[in-house]
């Protein structure tokens, strides 16, 4: 019979994101096995995680405080005054921008939706970030970019069935937004088709999404 104690830990490692109950009975035992100074090296850098990562007030990307001081809202990203406050890129998830930046071919802001939907009713709805997003593309301001003025906004979801889905409930979302001061909605793009069908841009090669991002429309 299992100890409830490791049972317990499985059930936590299990609700990680694609990690069924078999690959986290591996984390748990590789962890009990492991020398405590490692276990112990570890724990410190879990806690550190949750101490000294903070969520991004405009874009929601994680940063280091370690860098950057307490009282700082903005990501180095969005800090960075060299980027091209005209662009806007969403993305579903963190590693998705990772993606875009290592191309080394898009100089704009982002913003990531937290993930896409599989549908259009109102659960699947509330998974992603839609209305920090509208509030955002209006009044920039508010969320500590005060020279930002968007031209484009570039829907750069994933390539499958949920990130077209998601892409096109955000154009529909947009389309109706009521801009402040009877100001235009930014120009809305999507990225061209270069990418597979099916596939993620976490794992496309950098020549591929640098020849989405210019292909464009």
């Amino acid at each position: 019979m299992i100890s409830p104690l490791i049972q317990k830990v499985i059930d936590l490692f299990s609700k990680f994101p694609t990690v069924g109950p078999r690959t986290a009975s591996r984390f748990v035992y590789y962890l009990i096995k492991m020398p405590q100074d490692k276990f112990n090296e570890l724990i410190n850098e879990m806690t550190n995680l949750k101490k000294m990562i903070k969520i991004c007030a405009f874009c929601f990307n994680p940063y280091d405080l370690i860098e950057l001081s307490e009282n700082e809202a903005l990501c180095p990203i969005c800090r960075d005054k060299t980027r091209n406050r005209g662009l806007l890129c969403l993305v579903e998830k963190e590693s998705d921008l990772i993606s875009i930046e290592k191309t080394k071919k898009y100089k704009g802001i982002y913003f990531i939706l937290g993930g896409a939907v599989s549908g259009l009713r109102e659960e699947e709805l509330e998974k992603i970030r839609v209305k920090e997003l509208e509030e955002r593309i209006k009044t920039p301001k508010t969320f500590g970019l005060s020279d930002a003025d968007f031209k484009e906004i570039i829907i750069a979801t994933n390539p499958t069935t949920e990130g077209d889905t998601t892409a096109l409930y955000i154009e529909r979302r947009l389309k109706s937004v009521q801009m402040p001061n009877n100001k235009e909605m930014p120009k809305i793009t999507r990225l061209a088709k270069g990418l597979p069908t099916g596939g993620e841009l976490e794992y496309a090669d950098e020549e591929t999404l640098s020849s989405a991002f210019e292909g464009r429309k």
